[in-house]
This record gives C-alpha cells, structure tokens and sequence, in this order.
C-alpha cells in the first residue's frame, strides 16, 4: 500500500525518473516554457522550483547542489544568469501550468509549464482581463 507515499512514481523506477525530472528541468531553464502531459508537469513543478529558490542565493554552496541535481554547467550558468535575477523579488511560485486537452493519439493529458517572469506576451501587463474601469449602465 502507498499510504502517505507523496511522489508521483510516473510509472518508472527512481533512476528513470530522476533521469527524466533532469531533462525536462534542464529543457524548462533553456526554453523557457515546455509542452508535457499534466503528470509530469506537476512532478517538474515540484522539482524545479526548490531550485530556483536556491539560484537566488549566489554562493559556492547551492551551486554545488544545483549542480548535483542538474549536473550541467550551461543550465546553472542560465540560472543564475538570467532567471534568478529576474525572479529575486517574487517569494515563491515560479512556473505556471497550463493545461492544453488530451493528446489525440492516447488522450494523455497535455499541458505547458513556463516560468512565470518570462511569458513574452504578458510583458508588463497584468494577468486580469479587466481594465480597471467600472462599467455603467445607462439610465434611462
């Protein structure tokens, strides 16, 4: 039984799955955004976002731990780089999902993660679809 058993195994075993959180990671940092089934996005979300935490302290330390779990020099670089300087000021809830219907071929939930500060059409905007002014109506 999995009683209390919180992670999502994503039907691999753990070297598998650590194997594929690093690669879609390394994707999210690169991309910026990343198409997936929900499962997995939610499992990256979980993954990912502990490290940027960690990106946004700069010293010897956490980059040797960024640097255990992504084992990539070009993606702790892109980390500290761009994305923790953009996300220094925000406490937590760096990338968002998105869920986009199932996958015509097996019905697979599909959905986009992106990190938050970097949606190219939402620059400078707000996410409400209202205005900030009030509508009235006539009077008669």
């Amino acid at each position: 039984m999995r009683h209390g058993d919180t992670i999502n195994n994503l039907g691999r075993k753990a070297s598998h799955r650590k194997a594929l959180l690093r690669n879609l990671s390394l994707s999210l940092i690169q991309h910026k955004r990343l198409i997936t089934t929900l499962a997995k996005a939610k499992a990256l979300r979980r993954f990912i976002e502990p490290l940027i935490t960690r990106a946004k302290v700069d010293t010897t330390h956490n980059r040797r731990i960024l640097f255990k779990y992504l084992q990539q020099k070009s993606a702790i670089r892109e980390l500290y780089s761009t994305i923790a300087p953009a996300v220094m000021q925000r406490p937590g809830g760096y990338t968002r999902i998105l869920k986009l219907g199932p996958r015509h071929g097996d019905g697979a939930e599909m959905a986009m993660i992106e990190l938050v500060d970097f949606n190219p059409y939402l620059a400078g905007e707000s996410l409400s679809r209202t205005k900030g002014t009030r509508r009235r109506r006539r009077q008669k």
